[in-house]
């Protein structure tokens, strides 16, 4: 093999460094400023896409912030207008059970008057029977007529002593 043989060491040092120097000064004045451009171009798309990606970011936060103080300002109004409904519907019950109270107030009032007229046109109906049948049951027992206004008089005074023994008794 001729390159291990040392009589050609030196020539092949000499044309090593030739070829060295020539690569060298190939490579830093053609291919590597070229490569620095482009490395240089890629650095500053790398933080171009970084500064809009931020930029994008705080505006998502933004948008975000925004959006949820605009969800807390919508549940705050719904449960505003939910009070409100339900302070309209308990005062509308209110009112309804006020008419209403009202009403089976007087129905009651009038139902009172309606039994109380009945009870009195029955206690005249009943004295007017009473005095009849007494005057009918003294004719017939004893045979005897007796005067209508002292029958009258003796039913009214036993009808008074019923009446009080019977509010006595409730």
């Amino acid at each position: 093999m001729p390159q291990l043989d040392p009589h050609y060491f030196a020539t092949q040092l000499f044309w090593l460094v030739v070829s060295f120097v020539v690569l060298y000064l190939l490579m830093s004045r053609l291919a590597l400023p070229g490569v620095k451009r482009v490395l240089k171009k890629r650095e500053e798309k790398i933080s171009g896409d970084l500064a809009q990606a931020q930029q994008l970011k705080d505006q998502a936060e933004q948008i975000l912030q925004a959006y949820q103080q605009s969800l807390a300002q919508a549940r705050s109004e719904a449960q505003r207008l939910q009070r409100e409904a339900a302070d309209a519907a308990a005062a509308e019950a209110a009112r309804q059970h006020a008419a209403i109270a009202q009403r089976i107030g007087q129905q009651v009032s009038e139902a009172e008057r309606n039994i109380s007229a009945q009870r009195d046109q029955a206690i005249a109906g009943l004295r007017a029977v009473a005095t009849e049948v007494a005057q009918a049951a003294l004719a017939r027992l004893t045979g005897a007529t007796a005067e209508g206004s002292e029958v009258a008089a003796a039913v009214e005074r036993n009808l008074g002593l019923a009446q009080r023994n019977l509010g006595g008794a409730r």
